[in-house]
């Protein structure tokens, strides 16, 4: 048997390439684009297997990860990512930065696009703020989470762990559970899911669901009650308490919120005996997760985060081939 190296070549999709130079969000992908970032994952996850994790498809190209809000797990894997494909990263710590000078957000990132910069990975607490870098300057622009808006790289990795785990994606009954109304995530899953023609239900209190969610996503399903919505499901996406909304009132109390939508053992039962537990996180285990279902056998939880590598390599990779094309 050959031994394979490191620097061996490994087998990619050989399939049209993204059509735009950006990810801004899942809702601006077509349902071919979606499945050739997943499909393309595939074999960037297998470099995990390896004893040196690392393959030289971005040498020379630069990434820059702008992140004005706090982020551990999509930082870090966008970090990895790019350094597994031998990229060069830089963290901008926006808190030590010109912007606490007053910069603008465009002076920032054309600041960065006059060093070279081939990529901006951008976090930003105002939806839109991506989509305002990617008129501006011609470096690619990732969104990893705009305000209410999307965090496409969360949802593909969410897909991408359901199709591995399932085999497919149509035809699957997703229950999303928790904060629609202020959930990036959950868009961005909501489009994803949908184009992709799984069967997407949506639970939590009347007062975190958006009034307009049908008018937007017809065929998705809404219920408040959990247990009714947790039936003969084939996954369940639980979505993270927001505390700091708390202050809005949009629930009478934690404790409350626990009781009606917190994801036990028990209420799991609900569901098919093979049903996926997913968490984007970090998690508040205890409110709308307990501890059993989070390091339960039906919990994907920490393959997400595996995942996400793999995926935001997949994502890099294809921009890439779209600006060496341009």
């Amino acid at each position: 048997m050959t031994k394979k190296t490191n620097s061996e070549e490994f087998s990619l999709p050989q399939k049209i390439s993204l059509k735009q130079k950006h990810l801004l969000g899942l809702e601006y992908l077509s349902k071919e684009e979606i499945l050739l970032i997943l499909d393309t994952a595939k074999p960037f996850k297998t470099i995990f297997t390896r004893s040196i994790k690392k393959v030289p498809t971005l040498r020379g190209r630069s990434v820059v990860l702008l992140f004005y809000e706090p982020s551990t797990r999509t930082r870090t894997s966008f970090e990895l990512a790019a350094k597994r494909l031998s990229a060069d990263t830089v963290n901008i710590a926006v808190q030590l930065s010109s912007v606490q000078k007053g910069e603008s957000l465009i002076d920032t990132a054309k600041t960065l696009e006059s060093m070279k910069s081939d990529f901006i990975v951008i976090r930003h607490s105002y939806s839109g703020a991506p989509h305002i870098l990617a008129q501006n300057v011609s470096s690619s622009i990732i969104n990893a989470g705009d305000g209410f808006h999307e965090h496409p790289t969360q949802g593909l990795l969410d897909i991408f762990t359901i199709r591995e785990k399932k085999g497919k994606v149509e035809g699957l009954k997703v229950v999303i559970v928790g904060d629609i109304l202020h959930s990036r995530v959950a868009r961005s899953n909501l489009w994803g899911l949908t184009k992709l023609s799984a069967r997407v239900v949506l639970c939590g209190p009347p007062t975190l669901i958006p009034k307009d969610i049908d008018k937007i996503f017809p065929q998705v399903e809404i219920e408040h009650d959990l247990d009714k919505a947790l039936r003969n499901a084939d996954v369940v996406n639980i979505l993270r308490v927001q505390f700091e909304r708390q202050l809005e009132h949009f629930f009478p109390s934690v404790r409350e919120y626990s009781l009606l939508y917190g994801m036990t053992k028990q209420r799991l039962k609900n569901a098919k005996s093979d049903v996926l537990v997913l968490h984007p996180g970090p998690m508040n285990r205890g409110i709308e997760i307990t501890t059993d279902v989070a390091d339960s056998l039906n919990s994907v939880i920490n393959e997400q985060v595996t995942n996400g590598i793999a995926v935001r390599m997949a994502v890099l990779y294809l921009l890439s081939l779209v600006n060496t094309n341009q």
